[in-house]
């Protein structure tokens, strides 16, 4: 199920000078934003969930996600070289998996260990905030990565798409409205990191049980669809 050519290959597509510098932007950002809030306002609690929740969590991992997840195969695609990878004798869900493995380890780089990094100069992770946010950063990067994966096989426009669920449905319509925080990667992965940090800085509108039944089926589901649409591309290239 996980081929070293094809990571190989997707591992240097997506850390090529140009993509490593946007993933690379606002890792720095969230870090030197959080030197200064240290610096200007203290140790705060409140203020190191507040800032890794709307900045790291609700902003910088679904982006990074975007980029990592598209990136991995959606290149390919349109500019049609995907037609040599699939001319190889691998399986379909081979190279889905792979690229999904891919997609998840950058992701989790370019997310999880800022928000690690920030979390400690903020607070000292102080109520284990620190440690909490990186382990919903980590989860939710792997939905994530499924997620905007399944995208970019389906469709040229995966970026803008990913972009909008990111930045209107998760950050826009996730805190505005009620019901659509059910049906959001960024609140099943707070439900986790509530359950880490055990207190009441950090909360969740989906409980725990329910948030890893639904991280795990749309990981699940995203990455099995991707493989059947590969497997469609493939068809129609042959016709």
């Amino acid at each position: 199920m996980y081929d070293p050519t094809v990571a190989r290959l997707t591992y240097r597509a997506l850390l090529g000078r140009r993509r490593a510098l946007i993933l690379g932007a606002l890792p720095l950002l969230l870090v030197a934003i959080s030197v200064v809030v240290r610096a200007l306002a203290g140790a705060d609690d409140q203020t190191a969930s507040d800032l890794l929740g709307g900045l790291a969590l609700a902003t910088m991992v679904p982006i990074i996600g975007v980029i990592a997840g598209t990136g991995a195969i959606g290149p390919e695609i349109d500019d049609g070289s995907v037609v040599y990878l699939l001319s190889k004798p691998l399986k379909r869900p081979t190279i889905i998996f792979t690229k999904l493995i891919v997609a998840i380890a950058v992701t989790m780089v370019f997310s999880a260990l800022p928000t690690l990094v920030a979390g400690f100069i903020l607070n000292g992770n102080g109520q284990q905030i620190a440690v909490a946010y990186t382990v919903a950063a980590l989860v939710s990067s792997i939905a994530y990565a499924a997620l905007f994966l399944l995208l970019g096989t389906m469709s040229r426009h995966a970026v803008v798409f990913g972009l909008v669920y990111a930045l209107v449905w998760e950050a826009l319509f996730g805190s505005l409205v009620p019901g659509a925080r059910t049906l959001s990667v960024q609140q099943w992965s707070l439900a986790v990191a509530h359950k880490v940090a055990g207190g009441d800085l950090v909360t969740s509108d989906v409980g725990l049980t329910t948030a890893t039944v639904l991280l795990v089926a749309v990981t699940v589901l995203a990455t099995w669809y991707a493989g059947q649409k590969l497997r469609t591309l493939t068809l129609a290239g042959e016709e």
